[in-house]
């Protein structure tokens, strides 16, 4: 047992030092690299990598190098993104982006095998119930993990609010900024006064350092898997070629209900895309500064770690439809009062609330949507879960993609539009599901079919 919680907290420490860099990197593109909309741009291509990836490398990477060596190689993908950012161009960074979004789908497969293969490794010879055990190994996996985006944007603020070139936001400037945003650069140039070259480096240097001390972490201490366990490993990825994954996953859409689970699957990204790409910008950054973004991300990841927590031990009690129905209302009140509301630095707490009520929110969107999946579709989960992760990341791809050619309140009424009509397509799911079967259809998360909120993080 110690030895396979040693590489259970082996693994669980690489993640969390790799996206403690890549988490603040993330919150901060909009804001640092704003220059034609590079930072967004970036940000959507490496989604877009990632859904190609995600179809594709997976399995072959993982059969060819085995999982320790998977984890480690799509790492070292993250740090070239780290490493694209100290010269912030369209030639650096969005080589970067690809090449991260190629690494992301190995990484997570890697993982979520290794502690499969351990967990039931460590089943059998303990006489217990494999399921059982890789919840364990998931649950402290997601402990420790979660908060990778507390500590990697809480070193951004610290490091930029030493900047001396602060500078005072005039009236005429904080106009500017929320839900009728002037699409200028002006609201760069002012709140967003970009920290000294020597802060940013600083803060890439200390984002690079964690992304290679993730990688020695895992390429030092983990265990490869052993020979007799080379049979399970078999197993689990006894997968066909990658064609027939492929189009296992468009196979799947034959299904009425996947259909039907399509917006609200793309919704998760694009209201993720909209809190790490818009509201950071052209709210916090432009009435606060560079600097409050970590903070207010800090408070996003908290309460979105607390509530996924919460929401996955309540959910047996309350059933998913309430669940959803909570989000649904959180994430309209917040929306609205997006529209209406003018950032001034005088309601400082108000920053503070929004992505409080969005981390609730989105707390619920992955669990529940996890656990959606997992119970509808459990003799597929396979196909669901690569669903699942291919529309979410197509919402992703377009929140940012969209993300400097529109104007905030547009962005608002399209994620509007998207929820409402998430909300109408995943009552009829409900729907069916009551006319086909009279078994209980507040089911709730099924642990073991895929830890919540793995994409999210990407």
């Amino acid at each position: 047992m110690e030895r396979n919680l040693k590489n259970v907290l082996v693994i669980s420490f690489g993640f969390l030092l790799l996206f403690t860099a890549y988490g603040g990197l993330q919150s901060l593109q909009s804001s640092l690299n704003s220059e034609e909309g590079l930072g967004v741009a970036s940000l959507s291509v490496l989604y877009a990598a990632l859904i190609l990836s995600s179809m594709f490398l997976p399995p072959i990477l993982i059969k060819k190098l085995g999982c320790k060596w998977t984890i480690a190689g799509s790492m070292c993908c993250y740090i070239a993104f780290s490493l694209g950012n100290f010269y912030a161009s369209w030639y650096t960074l969005i080589p970067t982006s690809v090449i991260l979004g190629l690494g992301g789908a190995p990484l997570w497969s890697a993982k979520c095998t290794y502690l499969t293969i351990a967990g039931n490794s460590y089943a059998k010879k303990a006489g217990k119930n494999g399921k059982d055990i890789i919840n364990q190994y998931f649950g402290v996996f997601f402990l420790i993990f979660q908060s990778a985006g507390i500590w990697g944007n809480l070193i951004s603020s610290l490091i930029f609010s030493q900047a001396s070139n602060k500078v005072e936001i005039s009236e005429e400037n904080l106009a500017c900024c929320g839900a009728y945003d002037c699409m200028s650069d002006t609201t760069n140039t002012t709140g967003a006064a970009k920290p000294s070259s020597s802060l940013i480096y600083t803060l890439l240097g200390i984002y690079t350092a964690s992304g290679v001390l993730a990688v020695l972490l895992i390429v030092m201490f983990l265990d490869q898997i052993k020979s007799d366990q080379a049979e399970t490993e078999k197993e689990i990825l006894e997968t066909p070629s990658f064609w027939s994954t492929f189009l296992a996953t468009f196979k799947h859409l034959k299904d009425k209900r996947q259909c039907l689970l399509i917006p609200l699957t793309m919704y998760s990204g694009f209201e993720q895309g909209f809190l790490s790409g818009d509201y950071t910008k052209t709210y916090v950054t432009c009435a606060l500064g560079i600097h409050y973004v970590g903070y207010v991300m800090i408070c996003f990841s908290a309460v979105n770690s607390l509530c996924s927590l919460l929401f996955g031990k309540i959910s047996q009690f309350t059933g998913r439809k309430l669940l959803f129905a909570l989000a649904t209302v959180t994430n309209t009140a917040c929306i609205i009062a997006l529209l209406l509301w003018k950032p001034h630095p005088k309601q400082l707490a108000v920053f503070f609330v929004f992505p409080a009520l969005w981390g609730l929110s989105d707390a619920i969107w992955q669990t529940q949507t996890n656990g959606l999946y997992g119970v509808l579709f459990e003799k597929h989960t396979e196909a669901a879960f690569a669903n699942y992760r291919l529309w979410e990341s197509c919402g992703f791809v377009i929140a940012f993609g969209y993300s400097t050619k529109l104007q905030v309140y547009i962005k608002l009424y399209i994620l509007l539009s998207v929820l409402v009509l998430s909300m109408v397509t995943y009552g009829a799911v409900e729907y069916l599901e009551a006319k086909n079967s009279r078994g209980t259809p507040t089911a709730t998360k099924k642990e073991n079919v895929g830890p919540p909120t793995q994409e999210t993080h990407m």
